[in-house]
């Protein structure tokens, strides 16, 4: 069942839609779903990020062709900025508006934050949502949980289930209150933000490997009761095992080893190069020994551009 949770018209002629699909126990009514546990898996908030799209899909397929098996309701919502999603954008097209950043929204403000207020309300009450984000154009990403420290206690038990690679626990510094796990864990809905894959595209497997977890996850809440797949025992590091490689100069970086590999101290990552005069700017090396989970995609950079980051402290 597709339900719109939130439209408005837009100055471009084009209408901006959140709608989200119900998936509830066979013959359940309205009133009988309302005393349901309920699981909301929130993604394409940016335009840019297309890996929730195949994770929704295989989740949705799965609830679907098992409708016996749900003990509770799971809402799908498979394109938060569809006007994004259309014109290969990360915010809301025209606007410059990045959607995640004006969470929990206000009903008396613009039509985006009454829009993220009305999604904000939609959610409210669940039992758990997952809130599913790619990696940006520039950069490939493992997947993985990142959890607010504040939250860790939390969130914990849920993110060791979602068959995730590692968990990612933040400093609370570090966390955006404009984001929508935000507001969304603050209103008592535990959420676990997802990063996986590369924007842009499609990464085969990660869709099926973040719905494993949310099958487990889902499970654990008492919203499914159908097989489980085994789920893999992730990683948890916190931001001090994390290790960030940096460009100090403008070039080509070419990489010089696999993406998800482990690498050694001192090994050589790639080289920044400069074509036209045929120079090796400056190779970039591994700063400790760990998890290569994070690697450079765009081959263009500058001064500060993040070529990768390397999990730590595995040993």
């Amino acid at each position: 069942m597709r339900i719109e949770v939130s439209a408005r018209e837009l100055a471009t002629g084009e209408k901006l839609r959140i709608v989200k699909s119900r998936f509830a126990p066979e013959g359940a009514g309205n009133d009988q779903i309302d005393g349901l546990p309920r699981a909301c898996v929130v993604t394409g908030i940016h335009g840019d990020e297309l890996e929730g799209q195949l994770a929704a899909y295989e989740l949705a397929r799965r609830l679907r062709e098992n409708p016996q098996c749900l003990t509770g309701v799971v809402d799908i919502y498979p394109a938060v900025n569809s006007t994004g999603i259309g014109a290969i954008e990360r915010g809301i097209p025209q606007f410059d508006l990045d959607m995640n950043r004006v969470f929990p929204g206000n009903n008396s403000a613009s039509p985006f934050e009454s829009m993220a207020a009305e999604l904000i309300a939609d959610v409210k009450g669940a039992a758990i949502a997952f809130d599913i984000h790619s990696s940006n154009v520039f950069l490939r990403e493992l997947p993985q949980i990142r959890v607010n420290e504040v939250s860790a206690e939390d969130l914990m038990p849920y993110a060791r289930r979602a068959n995730a690679d590692f968990v990612w626990v933040h400093g609370n510094s570090t966390v955006l209150k404009g984001t929508f796990a935000f507001s969304a864990n603050a209103m008592g809905v535990p959420t676990l933000v997802v990063e996986a894959g590369v924007g842009l595209r499609i990464t085969p497997g990660v869709g099926e490997q973040l719905a494993d977890g949310m099958l487990a996850v889902l499970s654990d809440v008492g919203i499914w009761n159908g097989p489980v797949p085994h789920v893999r025992t992730p990683i948890v590091s916190s931001d001090g095992e994390v290790s960030f490689v940096n460009a100090d100069v403008a070039g080509v970086f070419v990489p010089t080893v696999e993406f998800c590999r482990e690498v050694q101290e001192g090994q050589l990552i790639g080289r920044i190069l400069d074509c036209g005069n045929g120079e090796v700017l400056q190779e970039l090396v591994a700063p400790v020994t760990g998890l290569l989970f994070t690697l450079r995609e765009y081959p263009i950079v500058y001064p500060g551009s993040l070529i990768a980051r390397v999990l730590g402290g595995l040993r």
